[in-house]
């Protein structure tokens, strides 16, 4: 099949449903000759921040010269972002010839009684085919929920499991309390592996600290409060770490925090034979870019993309906005999916913005329509406006918007490339219908 078809057929999957736990994902990989077992990795879980800390040590790790490979979701501007090495997507002839091997494998398993692999389990099987390829040295994998029983915890240890902040999200799947979630995320800690996590609230630290002394593995723990903040403003900061300094370019409370973690982890990486020099953290972590997260994309109006879609991250981005935009005008536009708990995001967020426009991600079933969120926004905020596309919530903004004053795009990372794209090719003059 070419790239195409391969995207399709991995759609087409969600009809078939998923079987908890990992004896499927097992068995595809078991015949596809285990690819996994071909490479060493850094797993990363946790609730908010993943892609960020993965952001940092993917560029200071290639800045150092090593062949990193990098598995992420869900991705912004390009299905391809999901897995990449040495700084490239996987190529679409590449994709497409892994999806074709594993269709047949699946073929196969049907064949012989077993259930269909999920979307996710055939991504992450091609992700296992192509780092096996490109022989990296190291793959920064990120779960895509939970932890335990993600499809991506099929790996055996890992040179070193990250947990990034954890709270409250995917309930449904993963418990209504954060010990609940926080023992699910720190599945992915095996015997024979290292681990490090952030200063966490007490309940989440302590079920961390419990699978590390079952699994006899160290934990190291990573305190923003360590670090002293030297600059800050939308487009990067400045801080002093345990006696150097560092820039990064991305702007939000919780980037440094992120980066600190990200300076513990390769501390780790060099006792596990990966070192990395002091111009090479500083050099890397001012060139990482992750778009999507409290990032500018145009200065005049100010306009910025956030992903925060769920309590933990509406909290950052409120300390964000207090921080950075305090005392500005500013400009919502939100949408959000049906089962995030928006409600709370909004409790957080809404006394902030002047005007809220709602927007509905399309093509996509788990969107909120416009005018149902909008709704919901009425209860907290009386200026809303629901928009019939994102090209028109774009145009609106911009209208209403002076040019000292801020238009705010957040609730959800799935509608945030489209959005891009428009305000980009605005500031270029391009007509979007």
């Amino acid at each position: 099949m070419n790239y195409q078809e391969s995207r399709a057929y991995i759609h087409d999957a969600e009809k078939y449903g998923s079987v908890l736990g990992l004896a499927n994902m097992k068995e595809l990989l078991k015949r596809l000759g285990n690819p996994q077992e071909d490479s060493r990795y850094i797993h990363i879980a946790g609730t908010n921040g993943k892609g960020s800390v993965i952001a940092y040590l993917y560029t200071v790790l290639t800045e150092a010269g090593y062949h990193i490979g990098r598995y992420i979701s869900p991705t912004i501007y390009s299905y391809r972002e999901r897995m990449e090495a040495a700084g490239q997507k996987v190529s679409r002839e590449k994709f497409a010839s892994y999806v074709t091997e594993i269709a047949k494998t699946i073929e196969g398993m049907e064949k012989d009684g077993l259930p269909h692999p999920t979307p996710f389990e055939i991504e992450t099987a091609a992700a296992f085919l192509y780092f096996k390829e490109e022989k990296c040295d190291l793959v920064l994998l990120e779960v895509g929920m939970g932890g335990d029983m993600d499809a991506t915890n099929i790996i055996s240890a890992p040179l070193l499991a990250v947990l990034v902040s954890i709270s409250l999200d995917h309930q449904a799947f993963l418990g209504n309390t954060l010990e609940e979630i926080a023992e699910k995320k720190a599945g992915i800690i095996k015997s024979g592996c290292q681990a490090v996590t952030v200063a966490q609230k007490p309940e989440v630290l302590k079920k961390i600290r419990e699978k590390c002394r079952e699994k006899d593995v160290p934990l190291s723990v990573s305190d923003k409060r360590e670090a002293e903040v030297l600059k800050s403003d939308c487009f990067g900061q400045t801080f002093r770490y345990e006696g150097e300094t560092y820039e990064i370019s991305l702007a939000g409370t919780h980037q440094i925090e992120n980066a600190l973690l990200a300076l513990k982890a390769l501390q780790i990486l060099e006792q596990c034979g990966f070192p990395t020099s002091r111009e090479q953290k500083k050099a890397g972590l001012k060139k990482t870019v992750w778009g999507g997260r409290f990032s500018a994309i145009m200065d005049s109006p100010l306009f910025i993309v956030d992903g925060a879609h769920n309590p933990g991250a509406a909290k950052v981005l409120s300390e964000s906005i207090e921080r950075d935009l305090k005392g500005k005008v500013i400009y919502y536009i939100m949408g959000v999916f049906r089962d995030k708990d928006y409600r709370s995001v909004i409790e957080m967020t809404h006394s902030y913005a002047k005007k809220i426009l709602t927007v509905q991600t399309p093509d996509n079933p788990r969107a909120l329509p416009a005018g149902e969120l909008a709704d919901v926004i009425r209860e907290y905020h009386r200026d809303v406006e629901a928009m019939d596309s994102i090209s028109d919530a774009v145009e609106r903004a911009l209208s209403l918007a002076k040019p000292e004053d801020v238009i705010l795009s957040f609730g959800s990372l799935s509608f945030i490339g489209d959005l891009t794209k428009i305000v980009r090719g605005k500031q270029r003059g391009e007509i979007h219908d």
